[in-house]
């Protein structure tokens, strides 16, 4: 695997990490092939269940490399060139957890929201500066974030350029908690091992419904929803559920203290 992405393997768990530090993790199209590239390996294995995407140094992603954008008319076209790393997120068949270890910017603020469950260290910054770089988004910022905070937090966000630090982020919505910096990636392990705990072809299924049903009207998700349940209700045995269910009764004993 190219140097600008480390991947790191534990059984059925697998930790991709940006690494360009010095350029506060810019995708470089030599970044964006890298990461597609692993994602696409990791979802034909057969073997990796769960993945944490987190990025190396004081950024998680700062976006595009402008770098490679400098020649004339070349903005925009920087979408089109190199591989689309939020479809290959997206496209992984199980959870996705954003360890989200300080800026994302614009298009690593996009690729964030491409993960299934994000926690943030209380060192993460987000910022929308499509308005203010002169660019529209591409990797679908303008739709996912209206829907997951609300359109106007949302527009606030997009339309001034302002940052929002991690206690914002998580008081609005945008990431499932905030840890310390020191504790981001075991807090994702943790969740890594309780999603790994549940049935794997149902939580693949099940991120599929609510993916799908997310990306269409109420109505057509519930009928999605009614019609993939029934598809899996005819293949499974009703003494496999009594089992699965004593264990989970088990397991939140074990929790209530």
């Amino acid at each position: 695997m190219s140097e600008v992405l480390r991947v790191s393997r534990e059984d059925e768990l697998a930790v991709l990490t940006l690494n360009r530090p010095e350029a506060m993790n810019a995708l470089s199209r030599e970044l964006r092939d890298a990461l597609a590239a692993a994602f696409t390996e990791l979802a034909a294995d057969g073997r990796t269940r769960v993945v944490i995407l987190t990025g190396a140094g004081r950024a998680f992603c700062a976006g595009l490399d402008l770098k490679e954008l400098g020649d004339p008319g070349a903005v925009g076209k920087g979408l089109g060139t190199g591989a689309d790393v939020v479809r290959a997120v997206e496209g992984f068949p199980g959870p996705v957890i954003g360890a989200i270890n300080g800026f994302a910017i614009t298009g690593g603020f996009e690729l964030a929201l491409a993960c299934d469950v994000l926690v943030a260290s209380s060192e993460a910054r987000f910022a929308d500066t499509h308005a203010r770089v002169g660019i529209l988004p591409g990797w679908g910022l303008s739709q996912k974030l209206s829907r997951a905070l609300g359109i106007y937090r949302a527009k606030e966000i997009s339309f001034t350029g302002n940052f929002v630090g991690a206690e914002q982020a998580a008081a609005w919505g945008l990431v499932n908690r905030v840890v310390a910096p020191q504790a981001l990636l075991e807090t994702c392990r943790a969740l890594a091992r309780d999603m790994l705990g549940c049935v794997p072809d149902v939580l693949r299924r099940y991120k599929r419904v609510i993916d799908e049903g997310f990306a269409t009207g109420f109505g057509e998700g519930l009928r999605l929803e009614r019609r993939l349940a029934n598809e899996h209700a005819a293949s499974v045995r009703p003494e496999t559920i009594a089992e699965r269910r004593a264990g989970v009764i088990e397991r939140g004993r074990g929790q209530g203290g």
